[in-house]
């Protein structure tokens, strides 16, 4: 795990890499690699690669990066692992012609798998992954990110050159990229509290997509493809019991576990007390290697709108024999950490929970562990949320029972005319009138009526009549055209896979936990993983109407029945009454000052939405005004401000 930069110069003008830019660029980074940097740059000035390394695999100083193969003639810097990496190895020791100079580092596979394949060793990696490769043969710069978007990966292209980095703040360090806000992403974060890719809320700032790589040729000539697509590797389970199905289902979550154990440095579990991290934990310790460390986040006090679990957690451990370690939180430990915060995200995560992730991640650290497995994914995949229960009823009650469209514009018009038109269950409606599925991600922060609402005059005209169903419509013609199982919880499942999870819950554990120089490892998004849940027929992940049916039956043994039996209630963090404390004062000033300096939202409606008990919502907005402050207005960045 480390964090990855370069430049490449294009040849038709008189640019150069400058080492000093390329190692600034390199040391905003310290923090995802502070066990040493490496900086390479071409002869002819180029093309440079900088890296900082967290050493995991192969600690060895001849594992350092960038690394090149034994000629040279292919340089590499890289994020992530390749769990698979001794196999491939294996495979081309046995192929042979390949000269190594390292004992077991999967940087150096990646280099020799390359050179053996080309850019088709993708198919062989079992990881995840941000990789930056300079080709000196064909004068070409790959860049690739991993099937899932567990590793994010940047880019900007401007004054002749292409940048790219793990993070935007490395971008940001060559003093001739512009600063200025992408409303067009703004808007699209409004819904999803995060901006698709491959936008950023930066303009001229881009994320790779996932399961995509980048070719770019010296002269800037871009070639891009997406290279993995669950929906091409499904083997549809029809016809199984629910018993075969979750019997496959665990053998294939220990392989996905016990791969993410492969470490040459500690690993613990991030264990909440739910079914997911709890099975994490279970699998994590049935080697009987010794006890595994376990970390958990809880509050002080209760809350209505979040109750602790540590007794789950402590229930867990004490089953796995784990050396368990927990930390209590108050609203004064976010307040301290909000600066932090905003420099980590680089771009507004409108997650709160990045704040439990960062405090989670520290403890494991401060307790002597750098890799955690954490749980994100299996929700997702195995319909684990009661939010999703209830959009998935709402579409299949309009699937059965047809609304002839003019009685729905009809309803439409009655909802507006009673002042309901910027509620949830209006945006409903008016998607199935459209013909759209109620689903748009399992987060739907504002609907683009409150959007309309929240925004200034100025952004409210340039994006009348547009909704964000625009960053949705590709993908919905892409799971139309090839999903094996065109369902409603399919697509649930897909959309989230595809912009959610990448763009928002792997952000939030990519950049909380390298704030502290944690690894963080997800095995229920293995893809191999991922292809097999997907290959699950929507009629058994929903039977009996119950959450997580064919993954709880698969566990049942591996963890206690009162934990797979109780209800869920999933990561959180008691917003609400911390806005009724010391956040609240925070919130309302940061937000109005953002309101006077800028032309992005409508001073009246925030300061509405900041009287009704915002909670969630002043939380979405206030990661972007602090996010302006800290990147755009004190950097002598453009502002928009009213023509």
């Amino acid at each position: 795990m480390c964090g990855i930069a370069g430049t490449l110069v294009f040849s038709d003008t008189r640019g150069r890499v400058e080492p000093e830019q390329l190692v600034r660029m390199r040391d905003t980074m310290v923090h995802r690699g502070p066990d040493g940097g490496g900086a390479w740059i071409a002869p002819d000035h180029r093309v440079g690669l900088a890296h900082r390394r967290l050493a995991i695999i192969d600690l060895s100083n001849v594992a350092d990066q960038p690394m090149s193969n034994e000629d040279g003639s292919l340089r590499v810097v890289f994020n992530g692992e390749i769990y698979n990496h001794a196999e491939i190895r294996a495979e081309l020791a046995r192929i042979g012609g390949h000269v190594w100079k390292t004992d077991h580092s999967d940087t150096e596979v990646i280099l020799h798998a390359f050179e053996q394949w080309g850019i088709e060793c993708l198919e062989r990696f079992r990881g995840m992954f941000a990789i930056g490769l300079w080709d000196a043969r064909r004068k070409e710069l790959w860049l690739i990110r991993d099937r899932i978007g567990v590793k994010p990966l940047y880019y900007s292209v401007h004054h002749g050159r292409l940048n790219f980095a793990s993070e935007i703040k490395a971008l940001l360090a060559d003093p001739e990229q512009p600063r200025a806000v992408n409303e067009e992403g703004l808007y699209h974060y409004l819904s999803f509290l995060t901006t698709p890719a491959p936008q950023t809320l930066f303009e001229g700032i881009h994320k790779l997509p996932p399961a995509t790589w980048m070719r770019i040729d010296a002269d800037g000539r871009v070639a891009s493809r997406k290279y993995w697509d669950v929906w091409d590797h499904v083997d549809p389970m029809v016809g199984r019991t629910d018993e075969e199905i979750g019997d496959r289902v665990l053998d294939e979550l220990r392989t996905a576990v016990r791969l993410r154990k492969v470490s040459d440095v500690p690993v613990g579990v991030f264990l909440s007390g739910g079914v997911d991290s709890s099975t994490n934990a279970a699998l994590f310790s049935e080697d009987g290697a010794g006890p595994v460390k376990t970390f958990t986040i809880g509050y002080e006090g209760e809350y209505d709108s979040y109750r602790n679990e540590l007794h789950y957690a402590r229930r867990v451990a004490e089953q796995v024999g784990a050396e368990h370690h927990e930390r209590l939180l108050t609203v004064d430990d976010l307040l301290d950490f909000l600066p932090r915060m905003i420099d980590l995200q680089d771009e507004p995560i409108g997650d709160p929970v990045c704040v439990p992730v960062y405090y989670v991640s520290k403890l494991a650290r401060d307790n002597g562990v750098i890799v955690c497995q954490v749980g994100e994914g299996a929700d997702e995949l195995f319909w684990g949320y009661p939010t999703w229960r209830l959009k998935w009823r709402l579409q299949r009650l309009h699937d059965a029972a047809p609304i002839p469209r003019l009685l729905k514009r009809a309803g439409l018009w009655g909802l507006r005319l009673a002042g309901k038109n910027r509620n949830h269950p209006y945006e409903a409606l008016r998607r199935a009138a459209l013909g759209q599925p109620v689903f748009w991600g399992g987060v739907d922060a504002f609907t683009d009526a409150q959007k309309q609402h929240l925004l200034s005059d100025r952004l409210r005209k340039q994006f009348k009549g547009r909704t964000s169903w625009e960053a949705l419509e590709p993908l919905h013609a892409n799971f139309r055209a090839k999903a094996w199982e065109p369902s409603t919880l399919n697509w649930m499942s897909y959309c989230d896979l595809s912009l959610r999870l990448p763009e928002l819950l792997l952000m939030r554990v990519d950049k909380m936990s390298m704030g502290v120089s944690l690894e963080g490892r997800v095995p229920f998004l293995d893809h191999k993983f991922v292809e097999l849940a997907m290959s699950i027929p929507e009629r058994v992940k929903t039977r009996n109407g119950q959450l997580k049916h064919i993954l709880k039956r698969a566990v049942r043994g591996v963890i206690p029945d009162d934990v797979i039996d109780r209800p869920k209630q999933g990561f959180g963090v008691p917003v609400h009454e911390w806005l009724m404390d010391k956040l609240g004062p925070r919130v309302r000033t940061e937000l109005l000052d953002f309101c006077r300096q800028t032309d992005f939202l409508d001073e009246r409606a925030v300061t509405d939405l900041l009287a009704n008990r915002p909670g969630p919502a002043a939380w979405y907005l206030l990661n972007v005004a602090l996010w302006w402050k800290a990147f755009i207005g004190q950097s002598g960045g453009a502002r928009r401000m009213a023509a």
